[in-house]
C-alpha cells in the first residue's frame, strides 16, 4: 500500500509560519522525518492560497525535494497554484484532488494530461457529499467517464470516496467501506485513497489511532491502494505493510459478524474488535467505546 504522509500543512503551528516566512528548516526537517518514517508520497497542503498561491507551492516543492527524491502529492484548491507546483516537480505528482464541480474539473483534468500527473478523483458531487455507496458510485463513473474525455487513463485515477468523522454519522462511515467493495465493478483499472484521519476527526487525541488503525484495515479488505495518513503512527505502518496479520485477520472476522469471548483476547485484540463494532455502526459510538 502506497502511503501519503499528511504532515506538510499549512495549518500546522509550526509548519504554517515557516510556509509564511519561506523559512525552509522545519520544513525540510518534516519531509526527512516522514521519509524516514515509511512515507511513499509527501502531501505538500497549501490551502486554498488565494494571493501569491502559486509563489508558495514553487517555493515549497523546491524545499522538499532538496531533501527527499520522495514524489509529491499536490493539495490546494488554487488551480494557478497547482500548475506551479506540477511544473516545479522533479517527479511524477499526484493532484489532490479534482472534484466534480465544474469549475474544478474544468480548471485542473486538462493539467493531468499536460503534467502527465496521476489525480486523486474526490467524489464530492455538484450536490455535495454524497448520501451513500450507490451515489458515490455514480459520481465515480461519471468522473471515469470525463477524465476518459480528456484523454486520463483510468490507471491515473485514483478514487477517494470522502471519509467522514465516526462522531458525526455512523451512515456515512459504513457507506465509504460498502462502496470500497464495489469500485472494482464500477471502475475497473482506477486505483484508489482515503484520507484516513477524517475518519476520527472530533475524537479525543488519545483514541484517534484506534479509528484510523482499524478503518484502514476495513478499507483494505477491499483492495485499498493508498491512503493519506499519520505516517508517525508505527502501528499504522506496520498494518500497511502487512506485518499484523493476525490483527488484520481479527477484524475481517469481527466485520463479518464474529463475536469472540473477549475475556480470551489480549489487551490489544479487544481494542480492535471493539473498535470495529463501533465503525460498522454495532455499537453507539462515544468516547468511552474501549471502555464499555
Amino acid at each position: 500500500m502506497n502511503l501519503i504522509a499528511e504532515s506538510i500543512n499549512i495549518m500546522s503551528k509550526t509548519l504554517g509560519p515557516a510556509m509564511r516566512e519561506r523559512n525552509p528548516g522545519p520544513i525540510q526537517e518534516m519531509a526527512k522525518a516522514e521519509a524516514e518514517a515509511g512515507a511513499d508520497y509527501l502531501d505538500i497542503n497549501i490551502g486554498p492560497a488565494r494571493r501569491g498561491g502559486d509563489e508558495l507551492m514553487k517555493w515549497v516543492v523546491k524545499t522538499v525535494e532538496e531533501v527527499t527524491g520522495l514524489p509529491l502529492s499536490l493539495d490546494t484548491t488554487n488551480p494557478v497554484a497547482m500548475e506551479a507546483g506540477l511544473k516545479t516537480c522533479k517527479t511524477k505528482a499526484l493532484i489532490n484532488s479534482i472534484s466534480l464541480q465544474p469549475d474544478r474539473l474544468e480548471a485542473e483534468l486538462p493539467l493531468v494530461s499536460k503534467y502527465n500527473a496521476d489525480m486523486i478523483g474526490l467524489l464530492w458531487g455538484t450536490e455535495g457529499m454524497p448520501r451513500d455507496a450507490n451515489e458515490r458510485c455514480m459520481l465515480a463513473v461519471d468522473l471515469v467517464y470525463k477524465a476518459g474525455e480528456m484523454g486520463i487513463p483510468v490507471e491515473s485515477i485514483w478514487i477517494d470516496p470522502i471519509a467522514s468523522p465516526i462522531s458525526v454519522e455512523i451512515n456515512q462511515v459504513k457507506a465509504c467501506v460498502e462502496f470500497m467493495s464495489m469500485l472494482g465493478d464500477v471502475a475497473p483499472g482506477c486505483k484508489s485513497t482515503v484520507g484516513l484521519s477524517n475518519i476520527s476527526n472530533g475524537t479525543p487525541a488519545h483514541l484517534r489511532p484506534y479509528l484510523n488503525r482499524t478503518y484502514l484495515i476495513m478499507l483494505m479488505r477491499y483492495g485499498l491502494y493508498s491512503a493519506i495518513v499519520d505516517i508517525f503512527d508505527t502501528e499504522l505502518v506496520k498494518i500497511a505493510r502487512g506485518e499484523m496479520p493476525e490483527i488484520v485477520d481479527l477484524v475481517y472476522r469481527a466485520m463479518d459478524g464474529e463475536r469472540p469471548d473477549l475475556k480470551l483476547l489480549s489487551q490489544k485484540e479487544v481494542e480492535y474488535v471493539k473498535t470495529v463494532r463501533v465503525l460498522t455502526g454495532e455499537s453507539l459510538y462515544s468516547h468511552s467505546w474501549l471502555k464499555i
